[in-house]
């Protein structure tokens, strides 16, 4: 799987690029990696820039909104090491405690045709973490490659700019802007993905409110109402 995050593009291809997000996207917040890395960040924010936890919630909740990244508000403003961040947040989850191989997502990325569409990862964690979720949960070989958020180098760009979504077509050899596909469980990355002409599906799991305003062309409860929304990109299924 190609992990390069250089400006350099990729062979075009003809085929259509789709872009899956991996945190809460390919796992279910059920796992609880999402509170588990929720407390992580408070303790970082707290140790590092010497707030109560009240305050350090309040200022990761506002950076994330703005930035749809807490680490970018931590460079922006406080001169912070992404990599110290890497180390004490992503990396330290116990990842192996939580995440098992998961059948039914495999069978699901099995089920898209690879003559049809290219299967590539979008994140905004560093290589380090998105690597090891996909390994565990055992579909790393699913994709041909990751754009993720490079922590080594500043400033960060990072999903929702429009710079990382064109970060990723160029690195995936994505033809267009028409030739995209997107899930994410992100309201805001979605929004903005769908705005630059991509076909977007916001998973918003069941138990999760809707949004009042709809983010991209799709919304699903699940993975497996991608079969839904894109029937052409799966095996069996022709063009309309």
């Amino acid at each position: 799987m190609a992990t390069s995050n250089s400006p350099a593009s990729a062979p075009l291809d003809p085929r259509p690029v789709f872009f899956f997000d991996i945190d809460n996207c390919l796992y279910s917040r059920g796992c609880n990696i999402h509170d588990e890395m929720q407390i992580l960040i408070n303790k970082f924010f707290v140790k590092h820039l010497s707030l109560n936890t009240d305050d350090a919630h309040m200022l990761h909740m506002k950076y994330y909104k703005e930035y749809g990244l807490a680490i970018e508000g931590l460079t922006r403003h406080h001169k912070i090491d992404p990599l110290e961040f890497n180390r004490e947040v992503d990396d330290a989850l116990p990842l192996d405690e939580i995440l098992k191989p998961d059948p039914k997502l495999r069978r699901l990325l099995e089920d898209i045709d690879r003559s049809k569409v290219r299967m590539w990862l979008l994140t905004n964690a560093y290589v380090t973490h998105a690597k090891r979720v996909v390994k565990l949960l055992q579909v790393d070989d699913m994709f041909e490659g990751i754009t993720y958020c490079d922590y080594s180098q500043l400033p960060l760009v990072c999903k929702p700019s429009q710079v990382m979504y064109e970060r990723a077509e160029k690195e995936a050899g994505a033809s267009s802007t028409s030739e995209c596909y997107f899930v994410d469980d992100s309201h805001l990355n979605c929004t903005h993905a769908a705005d630059r002409g991509w076909a977007v599906a916001h998973l918003v799991e069941r138990g999760l409110p809707l949004p009042h305003v709809p983010a991209s062309q799709y919304m699903i409860r699940s993975l497996e109402e991608l079969r839904t929304c894109f029937p052409h990109l799966f095996k069996g299924k022709q063009e309309a």
